[in-house]
């Protein structure tokens, strides 16, 4: 339970909101982020690249305020219609989770196009020669080939998705997910369930560091540790990127 009034910092509820927020959003970003960048190395037309990369370089310069917004205006009507409004509540992990994946699609096809670029022609020419068709030659042999890219370009967004602020700040919820009997909440999964509010790590400082709490007490000062811990996350995911593209970088 994190209750910094009464000193429980038990930091699993922000940690367990912000990897839940994190995954919704490398679900929508991942296929769709690659699917783009095949479509990019493979596919598009001088024409198409010049208008399909501008937009892209528009989407990652759109302010992440305007996504929270976004997420808490549009996107939870829409799971609200679908699902009801007794399940998804106005405040809820699954609207920000969807929108930070559309807030890092650019990334995740920008980086996943490099290493798809990176692939030699020849390979592809030896597919073809082969008989194999274009959408075999860019799943079965260039996917491969650019493969660790591509999985540093996820953790990269993973890392990116676990920092973000504004998304879940404006419409995951502003207060941690707290359950009294946490062994009751794994065994039925409730821990787990995206359309309820939820408050990240990074949501909990903004609300915190705005004047929730005094000044120079230990639950004000608690923000500090849990920005340590939030450092610790995103340096490793990115030490781990660095590591698979060195590991398994492919030699031509």
């Amino acid at each position: 339970t994190w209750a910094p009034q009464i000193d429980r910092f038990g930091i699993f509820p922000l940690v367990n909101a912000t990897f839940l927020t994190s995954i919704i959003g490398m679900f929508v970003a991942l296929p769709i982020g690659l699917m783009i960048a095949i479509y990019l190395s493979e596919y598009a037309s001088p024409r198409a690249r010049a208008i399909l990369k501008p937009v892209l370089e528009i989407l990652a310069g759109i302010p992440t305020v305007v996504f929270g917004f976004f997420a808490l205006g549009f996107m939870t009507p829409v799971l609200q219609s679908i699902f009801g409004r007794d399940t998804v509540e106005i405040f809820n992990v699954a609207s920000a989770g969807i929108v930070i994946g559309i807030l890092i699609i650019p990334l995740v096809s920008s980086m996943s196009e490099d290493a798809l670029s990176a692939v030699p022609r020849a390979l592809r020419e030896a597919a073809y020669g082969m008989g194999a068709t274009k959408l075999e030659t860019a799943t079965r042999i260039v996917v491969p080939a650019a493969l660790s890219g591509i999985s540093a370009a996820f953790i990269v967004a993973m890392s990116r998705a676990v920092g973000e602020t504004m998304v879940v700040a404006i419409a995951a919820g502003a207060g941690p997910r707290n359950y009294p009997n946490w062994s009751s909440a794994v065994s039925n999964l409730s821990f787990l369930n995206p359309f309820t509010a939820a408050e990240t790590m990074t949501g909990h400082i903004v609300r915190i560091s705005g004047g929730d709490l005094p000044y120079g007490s230990v639950a004000y000062d608690s923000i500090f540790a849990i920005a340590l811990l939030l450092f610790l996350m995103t340096l490793v995911l990115n030490i781990i990127s660095r590591w698979i593209v060195r590991r398994f970088r492919e030699e031509y």
